[in-house]
């Protein structure tokens, strides 16, 4: 079971980090590591799909961490 639990940790890390740098898309990796817009726009379409995607995977992520810590 501890195994199991790894391993989906390990899968939805790896799929939290490519959400999250497909977010940046067409602004380059320049704003992933700091950079800042300079204009405010509303998240629509596939943005906000990634975001909602980026949210579940954080979630789960999270849960994922709590049960390997409850499970010994």
């Amino acid at each position: 079971m501890k195994i199991i639990l790894i391993v989906a940790q390990l899968i939805v890390s790896i799929s939290l980090i490519i959400v999250i740098l497909l977010q940046s898309e067409g602004t380059g990796l320049s704003t992933v590591f700091g950079g800042s817009g300079s204009f405010y726009r509303s998240k629509r379409g596939i943005e906000k799909l990634f975001v909602f995607i980026t949210i579940f995977l954080a979630s789960l992520f999270l849960v994922l961490s709590i049960l390997q810590v409850v499970i010994k």
